[in-house]
């Protein structure tokens, strides 16, 4: 896996421009924080993305991957507003489930989520080696 960093851009924070990889590509669907038994355990921003980054955790670990073969991440919230003020308590939990591993990442504010509690719902791509 390779970070993509153009010269002379500044290194983004808390994300990469770009990676590239090869290898077997394992995806996933839109995962929200809540727990195996479908329950929220927070109505906070931050525990909902900590939970969503240990489900993906989760997910990927059937196949194989962890979170260090993530490649990018789409992250959707019901408000920026609301990310940026918990953006502390994010990048903490961030830290704590995947390290110091950055995959390229976009951050999009929407209306609502099919589940009405949900603040936060990622889709991940993640590439292992074969």
């Amino acid at each position: 896996m390779k970070t993509l960093q153009p010269p002379g851009w500044p290194r983004p924070k808390g994300y990469s421009n770009g990676m590239a990889a090869r290898g077997r590509v394992v995806v996933t669907a839109g995962v929200i924080g809540w727990d195996k038994d479908e329950r929220f355990a927070s109505n906070r921003i931050a525990d909902q993305f900590a939970q969503a980054l240990r489900n993906i955790v989760a997910i990927l670990a059937c196949d194989g991957a962890d979170a260090s073969r993530i490649v990018r991440l789409t992250c959707y919230v019901t408000s920026i507003d609301e990310y940026l003020e918990s953006a502390k308590e994010i990048g903490a939990a961030w830290r704590e489930i995947m390290g110091k591993h950055y995959p390229a990442m976009a951050l999009v504010e929407v209306v609502r989520l099919v589940e009405r509690q949900a603040k936060v719902e990622i889709e991940a791509t993640a590439v292992v080696p074969e």
